[in-house]
């Protein structure tokens, strides 16, 4: 049953992606943490522990609500238990809509439309894209999706095969806390720093993870899988983020050079170089990435099902 509901969440993400039309769970995590910020700020003065506190109440409530749905689902029927699973898992993943949002930025490429590019970019990365070039907006596209197969594939399946929805549920929310108020700002250098903490935490095993299938990937696709393992553990391992480490994995694989300087409310931001510059930052690279995203998900989901299978 655990097997099915997890091959089951998969497929159905890939079928159907995230909607905007639909309800999604993740969506009223953020309405949550919203809220929640405005309540512990108001009621602790001291940052660190005020945003602690959010984190604690967020991930505690997640889990929570993913247990307490499949034991109400349960109360009536295993298969409802099993459905309320699959969709479950299912909003924590996000395969197709990787590829729903980054094939727009390539389509604009080829059509020659920088400025229609730059909009479509924005939608998917938090830096300025007003005035990026075209290998710009390439890299930035291949670097969304790198770190994207790590968020929002690698680790829900990961924590998913542990212990099911709930741990699924939970890292969600430890994900959205971070990239809602984990930033490095005036606002959540203090406020967001245990949610920081946190995501790295639990994303460090699946960074390591995303750079295996990755590489897999690679290597079935341009045969550049050690290429793409030098990579992550050359220029991302040192770093100590776990972004980067996927980031660099992708670069190895698609053969380019990743990294540079990024813009963020108008302050240059240095990240370190990934990968190697074998082929240009053209379009057609950000159609590798996706390439490589859907393989890598497709050998992820292999190995998750068949870990499952077994310890089932």
């Amino acid at each position: 049953m655990e097997t099915l509901t997890l091959a089951s969440a998969y497929l159905l993400d890939l079928a159907v992606g995230d909607p905007r039309w639909l309800p999604h769970p993740v969506r009223g995590l953020g309405w949550a943490i919203s809220r929640g910020e405005q309540a512990v700020r108001a009621r602790f003065r001291n940052e660190v522990i005020a945003g602690g506190l959010l984190v604690f109440a967020i991930a505690a409530g997640a889990w929570g609500l993913a247990h307490g749905a499949l034991w109400a689902a349960g109360r009536f029927s295993p298969w409802l238990t099993g459905a309320v699973e699959i969709a479950l898992i299912y909003s924590c993943l996000s395969t197709k809509d990787l590829a729903v949002e980054s094939w727009p930025v390539y389509r604009a490429l080829k059509a020659g439309n920088l400025p229609e590019a730059r909009a479509k970019v924005a939608m998917i990365v938090g830096r300025e894209t007003g005035n990026l070039n075209e290998p710009e907006i390439v890299r930035a596209t291949a670097e969304t999706i790198g770190e994207s197969v790590m968020d929002g594939i690698i680790a829900p399946l990961f924590y998913a095969v542990l212990g099911g929805a709930p741990l699924a549920f939970l890292y969600k929310a430890v994900n959205t806390l971070d990239s809602m108020i984990g930033y490095r700002s005036a606002r959540y250098i203090r406020f967001g720093r245990i949610a920081a903490w946190t995501d790295r935490a639990m994303n460090w095993i699946p960074a390591w993870l995303t750079a295996l299938f990755l590489a897999w990937a690679g290597q079935i696709l341009w045969g550049s899988g050690r290429r793409s393992l030098r990579a992550a553990r050359r220029d991302g391992a040192p770093t100590r983020e776990n972004s980067f480490i996927a980031e660099s994995a992708i670069a190895g694989a698609i053969g380019v050079r990743l990294g540079g300087v990024n813009i963020y409310q108008g302050k240059e931001v240095p990240t370190p170089w990934m990968g190697e510059e074998i082929k240009p930052l053209e379009p057609e690279r950000i159609a590798d990435s996706i390439r490589a995203m859907y393989l890598s998900s497709f050998l992820a989901a292999a190995v998750a099902l068949a870990v499952r299978w077994m310890a089932g």
